[in-house]
């Protein structure tokens, strides 16, 4: 079976699975925003914010591929690339994005596992929108443990729960060490969430 083959049935498995999840949320977030959530977790989030108009961060990964089929088939718009690969242009498109939602997994696409690079405070920084973090708990999954991000796959009829932060404003003001003390308090503040 060649590699295109296995990207398209590992996407249409998904997104078969992901029409039972039921998924529930404290609040939702106003529009025009950053959601950050960490990498592991994100299949829950990205389907629930394909009801919207959303963008999404994607590597340029094999398995950034597969997510990009996913993520097309759930309307989102794309932004191809990561900090390591591309990095200049990836943070270009993600200041100029219009969409209501900019999702981005701050620990992506290769970690270290769960440790909040800067991406997304810079880029609320610079824009002035408002940042949230997402945490995201899935009742009935798989977990990848030999992964580097130790993935969740949600199984069918799951019910996931999406816990949102406050939304955090990043003033543009702050100079270099203050703004990586606000990355250390969202890293400490989503695994908050993701243990609520």
């Amino acid at each position: 079976m060649n590699l295109e083959l296995k990207h398209i049935i590992a996407c249409q498995s998904i997104h078969l699975i992901s029409k039972t999840w039921r998924i529930e949320n404290n609040i939702v977030p106003e529009r025009n925003s950053i959601i950050a959530f960490w990498h592991g977790k994100m299949l829950g989030v990205w389907r629930y914010f394909s009801s919207y108009s959303s963008t999404a961060v994607v590597s340029m990964s094999k398995d950034g591929e597969i997510l990009s089929r996913l993520l097309s088939k759930w309307n989102y718009e794309l932004i191809r690339g990561s900090s390591s690969k591309g990095s200049k242009d990836v943070l270009e498109a993600m200041l100029m994005d219009q969409s209501d939602y900019l999702l981005i997994t701050p620990d992506g696409p290769r970690g270290p596992y769960q440790r909040f690079k800067a991406g997304a405070v810079v880029v609320a920084q610079r824009t002035g929108k408002p940042l949230y973090l997402c945490g995201c708990r899935v009742n009935i999954k798989k977990v990848f443990s030999k992964s580097w991000d130790r993935f969740e796959l949600p199984l069918f009829f799951t019910s996931i729960k999406l816990s949102f932060s406050d939304k955090i404003l990043i003033s543009k003001d702050l100079d270099r060490e203050q703004i990586n003390k606000m990355i250390r308090e969202c890293e400490i503040r989503l695994n908050e969430l993701n243990n609520c």
